[in-house]
C-alpha cells in the first residue's frame, strides 16, 4: 500500500498534540485530523475555558466593586485565552510541518481513513492511508437517555460555557471535580447553588482534612450540598428545572448542570468495522505502549483510554505513543504519583498518599502543617484561607504525601512533588528545613510545615 503519511493523529487535544509534535520531531511525516477547532475539547470546552472563567470570577470577586458582573460577562472575559491558545497550537503544527486535515475521521480498513467535512454546498470525502495511527479523540459529557439535554435549561460541562443567561439559581448533579469547580464559580457570582452528591462525602479520593476544609468553605459560601442522593426524574420547562430525588425531595432551580462522568468519543470512528470494541463508556483498551490490542499499529491516548483522564497526563501519553512508533520502544511511563489540581475557590492540589490510606496500610507517619494565615505572603495578598500539609514517615522522614488547600495550591504542590520524586535519602523532610526559601513567598510554607512536623516528633 502507498502511504500518504507515516502517522495520522485523530484529534488535536493534549494527547494528539503530544503525539503529532513528538513524531514530527523524530522525522516522521505526520497529519492531524480535527473535526472542530484546533486544540480539541481541552482548549474549547474543557480545561482552558473553565479555568479561564474561574480566574476571571476569582479576580473580580476579590474587588467588591465588580460584584455586579454577570456570568456571560465572565465568559466573555475568559474568551481571549481560547483564541491565544488556538493560534499558538496552529503555529506549532506549521513550524513542525504537521498537516492539518479538517473533518470527521472514520476507519474504512486498518490502514485507511475516510475524512468527511461539510462545506456550504456539499459534503466532501477524502481518503488517506497511513502506516500508523493515534486515536486521541478525547471525551464528552455523559448523557443518560432519560434526561432531555436538548432543553436549553439542562446543561452539561460543554453547554454551560455557552450559557447567555445570568441565573439566580442552579442545581448541579454530581459532586466530582467538575461539579465542585462549577459550584464554586456560580456561588462566587452570588448564584444560589444546590449541589447533589451521590456519595457520603465530597471528593472522597482526597485527604480527609482537605475534604473537611472544602466542605466547611462550601457551607460558608452558601452552597447547599446534599449527600447520598440520586435523581428519580428531571423535568424542565420555560420557567426552570424540577428535580425529584429518590428520597422524595423536590429541588427547583433556573438551570440544571449535569456533571456525572464522561464518555469517550469513539462512536463515529468506525472502530467496530476493524475489530476494535470500546467499552460501555466509549474507552479503548490499550497495552503499556498505548497500542490497541487488535491492531498494534493503531494507538490510543488521552481521555479516550480512560483513567487518569487528565490533560497533563494525556500530553505525556501522546508523546509516549509517538516515541514507541518512531523508535520501536519507549522506556518512559506515566509517573506513579500524578498531582491532582482541583480549581475550586479556594483551589486544591495533592500528590501521594492520604492519611486514611497510610492508616489502612499501617504505615507510621506524622504530619506537619503550615496555615496560610500565618504566612507573610498570604497576609500581603489578602488570601489567607488555606493550608499546606506534609505527611512523612516517622522513622525515615521520607515524604509520603503533600496536600494543599488555598490560593495557588496547584502551583505550590510541585515543589513538594519534586522532592518526593527523588530516589533514596534525597526524599526527606530535612530538605525543606535545610533549604533557604525566598521571603516572603508561599513556598516558605514548606519550611514552616516541615518544622511543625519535626516538632511533633
Amino acid at each position: 500500500m502507498q502511504y500518504d503519511y507515516d502517522l495520522i493523529v485523530i484529534g488535536s487535544g493534549p494527547a494528539g498534540e503530544g503525539a503529532a509534535i513528538k513524531a514530527a520531531k523524530e522525522g516522521l511525516s505526520v497529519a492531524i485530523v480535527e473535526a472542530n477547532d484546533i486544540g480539541g475539547n481541552c482548549t474549547h470546552q474543557g480545561t482552558i475555558p473553565s479555568k479561564a472563567l474561574r480566574h476571571a470570577v476569582s479576580h473580580f470577586s476579590f474587588h467588591e466593586k465588580y460584584h455586579d458582573y454577570s456570568y456571560p460577562q465572565m465568559l466573555e472575559n475568559a474568551a481571549h485565552v481560547i483564541h491565544q491558545q488556538t493560534d499558538l497550537k496552529i503555529g506549532f503544527y506549521k513550524r513542525n510541518q504537521v498537516d492539518i486535515l479538517h473533518g470527521f475521521a472514520s476507519f474504512t480498513d486498518p490502514h485507511t481513513l475516510c475524512i468527511q467535512r461539510e462545506t456550504e454546498h456539499e459534503t466532501l470525502k477524502e481518503t488517506y492511508h497511513a502506516r500508523y495511527f493515534v486515536i486521541a479523540t478525547g471525551s464528552r459529557p455523559y448523557h443518560p437517555k432519560d434526561i432531555d439535554f436538548s432543553h436549553p435549561r439542562i446543561l452539561d460541562s460543554d453547554s454551560v460555557l455557552m450559557l447567555k443567561d445570568n441565573p439566580s439559581s442552579i442545581t448541579i448533579y454530581g459532586a466530582g471535580v467538575i461539579g465542585c469547580e462549577y459550584a464554586s464559580i456560580f456561588r462566587t457570582l452570588k448564584i444560589r447553588v444546590n449541589l447533589i452528591n451521590n456519595r457520603e462525602r465530597l471528593l472522597s479520593f482526597l485527604d480527609n482534612e482537605i475534604i473537611d476544609a472544602l466542605s466547611y468553605h462550601f457551607r460558608e459560601q452558601g452552597i447547599r450540598t446534599r449527600h447520598n442522593e440520586y435523581y428519580e426524574s428531571i423535568v424542565a420547562d420555560n420557567d426552570g428545572v424540577t428535580m425529584k430525588l429518590k428520597s422524595n425531595k423536590v429541588i427547583k432551580s433556573d438551570y440544571l448542570l449535569y456533571a456525572q462522568g464522561r464518555t469517550g468519543n469513539t462512536d463515529k470512528l468506525g472502530l467496530k468495522s476493524i475489530g476494535i470494541e470500546p467499552n460501555i463508556r466509549g474507552s479503548i483498551e490499550v497495552n503499556e505502549h498505548y497500542q490497541t490490542l487488535k491492531h498494534p499499529h493503531i494507538y490510543a491516548a488521552g481521555d479516550v483510554v480512560g483513567h487518569p483522564s487528565l490533560a497533563s497526563a494525556a500530553f505525556d501519553q501522546g508523546r509516549f505513543a509517538a516515541t514507541h512508533i518512531s523508535t520501536g520502544k519507549c522506556d518512559a511511563h506515566l509517573i506513579k504519583d500524578i498531582p491532582t489540581g482541583i480549581y475550586t475557590l479556594p483551589e486544591i492540589s495533592s500528590v501521594g498518599k492520604t492519611e486514611q490510606e497510610l492508616t489502612n496500610e499501617k504505615v507510621p507517619y506524622e504530619v506537619g502543617h503550615a496555615f496560610f494565615k500565618d504566612l507573610a505572603r498570604a497576609q500581603i495578598s489578602g488570601k489567607t484561607t488555606g493550608m499546606l500539609k506534609i505527611i512523612f514517615h516517622r522513622d525515615t522522614l521520607k515524604i509520603l504525601g503533600i496536600h494543599c488547600f488555598g490560593s495557588q495550591a496547584s502551583e505550590i504542590i510541585h515543589i513538594g512533588q519534586a522532592i518526593m520524586s527523588q530516589k533514596g535519602k534525597a526524599n526527606s523532610l530535612m530538605y525543606f528545613i535545610n533549604t533557604t526559601f525566598n521571603y516572603p513567598t508561599m513556598a516558605e510554607g514548606y519550611r514552616v510545615a516541615a518544622l511543625n512536623g519535626l516538632n511533633r516528633l
